[in-house]
This record gives structure tokens, sequence and C-alpha cells, in this order.
């Protein structure tokens, strides 16, 4: 527990000040949450929308959002990503002739497009059409587009809003069409073995330790290359971020996901080279600069990727990460009057709830074993983590929102009512 207790501290600082620069008036308490707030009224018809951060906390829902508000804000405190003043639910089935629970590619794919698809499909039909994506709308009518993400840059959520294939694994041919096709100006994530040619190492060497299965693995040639001769500024450490200029950005951390997702204690590690608070205030910085605005996705992937893995001490850690940029969009946003804030999850992983610590009330062994105990911030109490799948559920999702248009976002709905909302801000209009 100390370590995470060290972990929460180091960081709670710089949230709590973020959070005060929103245009949120509360009461901060000693832990990292709120003992009291009064949100602001949702934005109505007083301010046009022109910009657009979308959050994906991938594998994210309910019981994911009150295990991380417990561990890192306590038992009276609220998650940043809570404290936007409206809120609603998100189904997200998909239409899979072999399923009934969505993955990444078919529920991002419905945010994407408006249109429910199969597994594993980027932003095509059922019949592998492809579809319009809100990325390549929001170019289309001069906004500014931009990605930031600990999963490939390529992996399914971002890639539904800006490509389109018949099967999420061709990553390469979604670097090839981020680069030909949609020019999202800000690419900042992992992946950086699908940008280059077998047997090609990067910045990050293939084979590593930590993992001997990573490795260069594109067919499409060298798109970094082929990246900076179109005018991205390519980086590949926090430093090169830091003093990149503002303008068409590629930046690539990590040869896969920016983490090593194994079972706790099996080699699992989150220390991402740059973490995503930080790739959001860049992406924020640059797309900023464009005066018909904006749209951003952030996703950490990490959730997800734990979850899969009944890792709960490294899903907390994913979550406070999340938490950090979020804390980022709130300030940008309370700032930003005409950007609309969306934060959800594409689906629930895990099947996950949390329990009193109970012994006699062991669930499982393996995979589905009970998970702790893990600390309740400022208070002696902790609590226990259940899960009961390494898949991902059907249950619905958490969706809050600020901004205008953010009313929208009340009561309950399929997840293609995203793309519902969403467009009104970033499709071309006329």
């Amino acid at each position: 527990m100390s370590e995470r207790v060290h972990e929460a501290r180091r960081w709670a600082a710089p949230l709590v000040a973020a959070v005060a620069a929103a245009s949120v008036t509360m009461v901060v308490s000693p832990t990292l949450g709120a003992s009291a707030s009064t949100p602001q009224t949702p934005a109505k018809s007083r301010t046009t929308a022109k910009n657009v951060i979308f959050v994906n906390g991938d594998g994210m829902a309910a019981a994911q959002r009150e295990a991380a508000r417990l561990h890192l804000a306590g038992l009276d405190g609220q998650l940043a990503m809570d404290r936007l003043p409206v809120s609603g639910q998100l189904t997200t089935s998909p239409h899979d002739p072999k399923a009934v629970v969505t993955d990444s590619a078919a529920a991002a794919t419905a945010w994407a497009t408006g249109e429910k698809t199969y597994n594993g499909a980027i932003s095509v039909d059922v019949d592998g059409n492809p579809l319009a994506t809100l990325g390549q709308q929001a170019k289309a009518a001069g906004k500014s587009t931009g990605l930031a993400t600990t999963a490939q840059v390529t992996d399914a959520s971002p890639a539904a809003f800006f490509a389109n294939t018949a099967n999420r694994k061709a990553q390469d041919e979604i670097a090839r069409q981020y680069i030909d096709v949609s020019k999202p100006d800000v690419i900042l994530g992992g992946g950086e073995d699908w940008w280059l040619p077998k047997g090609t190492p990067g910045a990050f060497p293939d084979q590593p330790a930590e993992d001997p299965s990573e490795g260069s693995l594109g067919t499409k040639g060298n798109l970094i290359t082929k990246a900076q001769k179109a005018g991205y500024h390519y980086v590949s450490s926090a430093d090169q971020l830091g003093k990149a200029r503002n303008g068409k950005l590629l930046g690539l951390f990590s040869n896969e996901e920016m983490f090593q997702q194994r079972p706790e204690g099996e080699g699992d590690v989150y220390k991402p080279v740059v973490d995503l608070a930080t790739m959001t205030s860049k992406a924020l910085d640059s797309l900023g600069k464009n005066k018909k605005g904006f749209f951003l996705l952030v996703e950490e992937e990490g959730v997800d990727e734990f979850a899969h893995e009944n890792n709960g001490t490294r899903m907390l850690q994913a979550m406070q990460q999340l938490e950090k940029a979020v804390a980022v969009a709130r300030a940008y946003q309370a700032t930003h009057p005409d950007t609309l804030l969306v934060i959800t999850g594409d689906h629930e992983c895990g099947g996950l709830t949390v329990e009193e610590n109970d012994t006699a009330d062991e669930s499982g062994t393996g995979i589905s074993a009970e998970d702790g105990p893990f600390s309740i911030r400022s208070s002696d109490k902790t609590f226990t983590l259940d899960w009961t799948t390494a898949g991902h559920t059907g249950v619905d999702v958490p969706v809050t929102a600020s901004g205008p248009l953010a009313s929208r976002f009340t009561g309950k709905h399929p997840n293609t009512y995203v793309h519902d909302v969403l467009k009104q801000v970033l499709a071309p209009r006329g």
C-alpha cells in the first residue's frame, strides 16, 4: 500500500491546482477530492461549441470509477471526471453475428460514425463498406484534429476516428491512412512497431528484455520517414516532446502499448515514457491555435489491459493517470467555454465489482480471484476488488460532460448517440 499512497500524494498537488483553475466552485478537502462542490450550470445555447475533447477510459465502467474514487479521493471525495455537471449512461452492444458484447473497435466505430458494426471493424459497416468518421469530418470542416493515447496510436479506439479497415489488426494500414488520408495534426502514443518495416528497429529496440515478442512489423514502408516528408515533426522521448514546436506532430513512445500488461508480480509495469496528461497538454497547446476549433481524442488504455489481467494494482495506476489527464482537459475547458468535454468508456472489462473484505465470500480462483485489499485515501478502511472474467462485459458505461451541448448526455442512450451529439460540433455545415 505504501507505494500507491506515495504515488497518489506525489501528483495530488498539481491535480488540485488544475482543478482549481476550472469554473467550478468547490471546497477542496485535504485529500484528492472535494468535500463539497457546486457544479457549474451546464452550458446550453449561450455558448456555441467550437472544440471537442473526447476522453476514453478504455474498459472503464462504474466499478472502475468507484474503485478509483475510493482509492484516490476517499470515502467522501470525488474524481475530477465525476465533477462534470452532466451525467448519463451509454449501452454498448455491437451488431455482430457472433457476439452480444462489444470490443473496442465496434464501440469506437459507433462513436465515430453513428453506426453499429461487428467486433474488429474499424469504421466500416456490417458489410465492410467504409463509413464517414468524425475525425475526417472535423478536418473537412477546417478544424485541427489529434489523438493522445497510452495504447498504440493505431489501436482500435483512435483508429475508428481516423481510418477505415475491415480488420483492426491491420495497424500498419491504419498508420498509412493517418498520413495519406485523414492526416490528424497531432498523433501521440505508442506503437512504433507498426510504422517501420519488419527488421528495422527505431527509437525502441526490437525484442527488448521486458517483452521479446515486440519488434517492427510494418508492411507499408518506413511510415515515420513518410510522415516527416509530409511535414510532421517526429519525437520519441519526453524531452523531445517538450521541445517540439506547435504544428504537425508525430510522437511514438514505445514499441507497442506504453506499459507491460501482465498479471500482478509477473513483469507488469506501468511507467509510460510520457504520461497521458503531458501528451494531452501538448496536444491542446498545438491544436488550440486553430481559430476554427479542434477535435482531440484522449485515451487511457491501461484500464482495459490490466483489467484483462485482473490486475487491480495496475488498473488503479492507470485510472490515476487518466485522472491527471482529465484535470488538464478540465482546466482547458474552464478557460475555453466553447469546448465540449466528454468522458466515458467504450465498454467494461473484467466484470468488476467493489466489495467488503470478507474471506468467506471468495468468488473464485485464478483469473477471477478477488483482488486486494486496497487502501481508501485518508481512511483506515480498505476494500476488495472482485473480478468475474478476463474479458469484456455488456454493462452500461457512465458518461460525464461539460460545456456546450453537454446537457444532451443526460439520460440513457446507445453508444451511437455520442456521434449524434459530437457531429453537431465537428461535421461541416451547409
